[in-house]
């Protein structure tokens, strides 16, 4: 071991040794070194190493940046939009009808965190488009888009000979239907951004897919199917847009049941993790979809393109 003398060093001697650890324990050195300020001779201004070891990491920090989430009525994408405005996200929030939307915009105004919103279609293209051009006029920017936009028909293809004679089958209007509102939709929110984003050489997608494009379910054929196909979009867009420094991504969500506006919804998920069906035992919160989707977006998510991601209680490996 060394010790520094004058500008030069000496060596301790085996003797010695044991004085030093009396006169300086390792705790009492560690206790010192935690009100050390880091680099103590560059600045004042710097935190401590305690002080540090509390603040969130920078690359997470999503406050001042803009983001579109199509779907924000209800379900999934209410909860993405509220843990969005939280983060100090500009948010343009978008649904179908003003039935749910305008509650939503209210409740996190009264809690500090407005939101903008405007009702579209988003498997109209004109619609997404508009969306895009409010967004830019409103906050100036644009960073990322959220696509949650989703529906299900639990139908067979065709009447099950052992079934219900009256179920069955999935007409053609149905299977459009749930394609277009689980697939088309995504297809058509990354196009009215793609351009600004390509432009910009910056940008965020996260498409909400779901539990089904991993395990499909009988009498879900189109909603499996449609699940399915937007988590290979969403790779095939991430080879796409990689060059232009353009993040696409996926989330699958499981059983995230929302009580305000489908109660029943509430019991049947709590059937089903008490059955087993979701190895964690409990469905899932609307707001841990939003944390996701909040690192998706951050600068956290900077090397992490053409994924997937389960959020499901390990349902689908049950």
């Amino acid at each position: 071991m060394w010790e520094s003398g004058h500008g030069t060093f000496k060596r301790i001697s085996t003797t010695e040794f044991p004085l030093i650890l009396h006169l300086f324990p390792p705790q009492w050195c560690i206790q010192q070194l935690a009100h050390v300020t880091i680099f103590r001779n560059h600045s004042k201004d710097l935190p401590t190493m305690t002080e540090y070891s509390n603040q969130t990491p920078r690359e997470f920090d999503l406050t001042g940046r803009a983001v579109i989430v199509a779907g924000a009525g209800r379900g999934i994408g209410k909860g993405i939009a509220r843990v969005l405005a939280e983060s100090g996200l500009n948010v343009l929030a978008t649904a179908l009808t003003e039935t749910y939307m305008s509650q939503v915009a209210a409740e996190l105004a009264d809690a500090g965190h407005p939101i903008e919103f405007m009702t579209a279609d988003a498997t109209c293209g004109e619609d997404m488009a508009e969306v895009v051009e409010q967004a830019l006029s409103r906050f100036g920017r644009l960073d990322g888009l959220v696509n949650c936009v989703g529906d299900a028909i639990s139908k067979p293809i065709v009447p099950l000979p052992d079934g219900d004679s009256g179920v069955g089958p999935l007409s053609d209007e149905e299977w459009r239907f749930i394609l277009d509102v689980n697939l088309t939709e995504a297809f058509v929110g990354c196009r009215a951004a793609g351009d600004h984003f390509l432009k910009q050489r910056s940008g965020r997608v996260v498409n909400i897919a779901g539990y089904a494009a991993a395990r499909g379910g009988a009498n879900s054929v189109a909603y499996a199917a449609a699940k399915a196909g937007l988590t290979r979009m969403t790779q095939a867009l991430a080879l796409e847009w990689a060059p232009y420094d353009v993040n696409v991504n996926a989330i699958a969500p499981g059983v995230f049941p929302d009580a305000v506006t489908s109660p029943e919804a509430v019991e049947r998920a709590a059937e089903r993790a008490a059955s087993g069906k979701i190895p964690l035992r409990r469905p899932g919160r609307l707001r841990e979809v939003g944390l996701l989707t909040h690192f998706m977006l951050s600068d956290a998510a900077d090397y992490m393109t053409g994924e997937t991601v389960y959020l499901d209680g390990g349902a689908v490996f049950g």
